[in-house]
């Protein structure tokens, strides 16, 4: 079973009119960055405790929590049974990000002058 195959229980909670506002007010309480490892930028809304397992959390505030996208990837993983990412695997996608980075700030500084 892959990721697209995961039945997505909250697909209704989203598309609820409350929704937006509710999101808004997890992500202002939340300072606008994620709360598992202070990232700012694409920001996602999570439920704590999910929608398949508590149905009646899905638009309490309390069970919400701001986190960005590669926290929640692995929050998602997670629970649906993949576990977290081999530690050589994430060394070795570090290891590539940092020369494309190095050179987006080099870009970004040429670009300011």
């Amino acid at each position: 079973m892959g990721l697209k195959d995961y039945l997505r229980h909250s697909a209704a909670i989203i598309r609820d009119k409350r929704w937006p506002a509710l999101r808004l007010a997890a992500k202002r309480r939340d300072g606008f960055k994620c709360v598992t490892c202070g990232a700012r930028g694409r920001l996602e809304v999570d439920h704590i405790k999910p929608v398949r397992e508590a149905p009646e959390l899905a638009f309490d505030l309390a069970n919400l929590q701001t986190l960005c996208t590669p926290c929640h990837s692995r929050k998602t993983r997670i629970e649906v049974g993949f576990g977290e990412t081999d530690p050589k695997r994430a060394a070795w996608r570090e290891l590539l990000a940092a020369p494309l980075a190095h050179h987006q700030q080099e870009e970004h500084l040429c670009c300011s002058l």
